[in-house]
């Protein structure tokens, strides 16, 4: 089941994105993207408990995808693809044409799974993200939508 992301969810969010991400976005992040009124979305279970998040800010024509996030257990079982498949429909249904996002060069899962979603690599921003020991790039990709 999806619904919106509420301000109400963030527990369960918070949990997920410490076990999922070594640099994990802070409650503070998800609060502003919440109040700033980006589109947040979450997919539940039938127990109610949370799958899978993502946050997605749009301008004019085009949605770029903050976060995507499933909880670390269930991962490769599909719920990326299903997230990403919701949040590519709800953005096209506000007017958005194309679909970008950063990921880092070193999550091999998630390239995968864009890649097989149809996104296409269309620049680098250098330092983007921070890592052990420094910063890592972020590999930018697009999708029409």
């Amino acid at each position: 089941m999806f619904r919106p992301l509420l301000q109400a969810d963030l527990n369960q969010v918070m949990r997920i994105e410490a076990d999922v991400y070594p640099f994990p976005w802070t409650r503070g992040n998800f609060e502003d993207a919440l109040r700033a009124g980006y589109t947040a979305w979450a997919m539940f279970d039938t127990a109610g408990s949370m799958i899978a998040y993502a946050i997605a800010m749009l301008a004019v024509d085009e949605a770029h995808l903050l976060n995507l996030s499933v909880a670390g257990p269930l991962q490769r079982q599909g719920y990326g693809w299903k997230m990403l498949e919701w949040v590519a429909q709800s953005t096209r249904d506000y007017g958005a044409r194309s679909l970008m996002l950063e990921v880092r060069p070193s999550n091999d899962a998630a390239l995968r799974l864009y890649k097989r979603y149809g996104f296409e690599r269309i620049g680098v921003r250098p330092g983007y993200y921070p890592a052990v020991g420094g910063r890592e790039d972020a590999v930018v990709m697009r999708v029409p939508l």
